[in-house]
C-alpha cells in the first residue's frame, strides 16, 4: 500500500528551496519548526492535489489553510505525526498553498516535514517579497480572542487568529514578508506575564532564552512597535503579583515609562540601523481621553531625535475586551494609510 501511495504522490520535503517560510522559523536535520503567531509555509504547483505532514507539541495549535490566497479551512494539528489533506479535486494549473500558524507561540511548537502532491505536479518558484516588516506586540497584535463574538475575551486558542490581526492584514496589503513577535499579556517595563518584551523580543525559539536571533539573516524595511498596554493596565494595580515582584513598594514615574520605551526601540534600531520605525499605540484604553500615555510615546520618540522613527497613536476604540475582526480591520485601515505617507 506505501508502494502505492508513493506512486500516487510526490513528496516535498521541508528544506526544499522553494518552499516559502515566513517568521522566525528553524530547520533542524528533519523538519522545520514553526514558532511564533503569523509565521507560514507556502507553496507554488502545477498540480490538483497537495496535503502536508505535521506534529503538533502539545496538540493545541490552528493553522489556517489558504489556496490560492484565499482561506479554505482551519486545522488543528495533532500530537503524533500525521499527514493533512490541504486540497483535491482542484483544476489542474497552477496554485498556490499556504498554512498560516493562527495561535501563539505559548501553545507550544509545530514541526512541519513536508508536502506530498499528486505525482505528476510541478513544483514552482514564488517571487521573492520585496518589503519585509515586523511586529512586535502585545494581545491586540496577537489576534487574541478576534474571533469570540461573545464579547467574553475567550483565552481558548480557537479564538486567536493572527491572520486576521492587524498586523497581518497590513502585511498582506502591502505583499510584504511579514515577522510577527507578539505575546498576549507582554509589556515593555511589566505585564500580566512574568516575561517582558526586552527579554523575548531578540529570541529565535522563544521558549528557549538563549536561542538568539541573528538580525543579518534578514533586513526589515519597517518596524511596528505597539507596545505599553500591559504597563498601563497593571501600572494601576499595585496588588498584582508582576508589580510586585517588578516594582516591590515603589511607584514607577513617567520618566521611568519614557525611558523604558526609549531604550526598547533603540535595541530595536541597533539591529536595524537604516529601518523605518512606528512606535504606534492603541486602540484599547491606554489611548482613550485623558490618558497620558500617548504622551510617554511622543515624548520618548522625540527624545531619541531619529528622523526614521514615527509616532502613530490610534484613538481608544470605545469597546469593551479585545478588538473583534472589524475593530481589527480598522486599526489596519489606519496603519496602512500612515505607512503609505513614508518612504519605504
Amino acid at each position: 500500500m506505501n508502494r502505492l501511495i508513493s506512486r500516487l504522490t510526490r513528496f516535498v520535503p521541508f528544506n526544499n528551496e522553494k518552499i516559502e517560510y515566513m517568521g522566525r522559523v528553524a530547520k533542524t536535520k528533519t523538519t522545520t519548526e514553526i514558532y511564533w503567531s503569523g509565521s507560514s509555509i507556502k507553496i507554488a504547483f502545477k498540480g490538483t492535489s497537495i496535503s502536508a505532514i505535521l506534529q503538533d507539541e502539545c496538540g493545541k495549535n490552528y493553522f489556517s489553510v489558504l489556496v490560492d490566497d484565499a482561506v479554505t479551512g482551519v486545522i488543528k494539528p495533532l500530537t503524533s505525526q500525521k499527514t493533512y489533506l490541504l486540497a483535491s479535486g482542484l483544476p489542474y494549473g497552477v496554485h498556490t498553498v499556504q498554512l498560516f500558524k493562527r495561535t501563539e507561540w505559548t501553545q507550544g511548537k509545530t514541526s512541519f516535514y513536508g508536502f506530498n502532491l499528486n505525482h505528476d505536479a510541478k513544483i514552482l518558484s514564488l517571487p521573492p517579497k520585496e518589503k519585509h516588516i515586523e511586529f512586535y506586540g502585545d494581545s491586540i497584535t496577537c489576534g487574541y480572542a478576534v474571533e469570540d463574538d461573545s464579547g467574553m475575551d475567550s483565552d481558548d486558542p480557537f479564538y486567536t487568529d493572527n491572520y486576521k490581526s492587524y498586523a497581518a492584514i497590513t502585511a498582506r496589503y502591502f505583499d510584504a514578508d511579514y515577522t510577527c513577535i507578539a505575546r498576549s499579556g507582554i509589556g515593555i517595563s511589566i505585564g500580566f506575564i512574568p516575561q517582558i518584551m526586552p527579554e523575548m523580543y531578540n529570541l529565535h525559539n522563544p521558549s528557549e532564552p538563549n536561542s538568539i536571533w541573528n538580525y543579518s539573516q534578514k533586513t526589515m524595511d519597517m518596524v511596528i512597535i505597539n507596545l505599553l498596554q500591559n504597563d498601563y493596565s497593571i501600572y494601576s494595580n499595585p496588588e498584582h503579583e508582576e508589580y510586585k515582584r517588578r516594582f516591590g513598594n515603589g511607584i514607577p514615574d513617567k520618566r521611568f515609562f519614557v525611558s523604558a520605551y526609549g531604550n526598547f526601540v533603540k535595541a530595536i534600531r541597533t539591529n536595524y540601523p537604516n529601518t523605518q520605525i512606528i512606535c504606534m499605540l492603541g486602540n484599547m484604553d491606554i489611548t482613550k481621553a485623558g490618558s497620558l500615555w500617548p504622551e510617554y510615546v511622543q515624548e520618548a520618540v522625540s527624545s531619541l531625535n531619529d528622523i526614521k522613527i514615527h509616532t502613530l497613536i490610534v484613538p481608544f476604540k470605545n469597546t469593551s475586551g479585545h478588538p473583534n475582526a472589524d475593530e481589527q480591520r480598522k486599526l489596519a485601515t489606519t496603519l496602512i494609510r500612515f505607512l503609505k505617507k513614508i518612504d519605504w
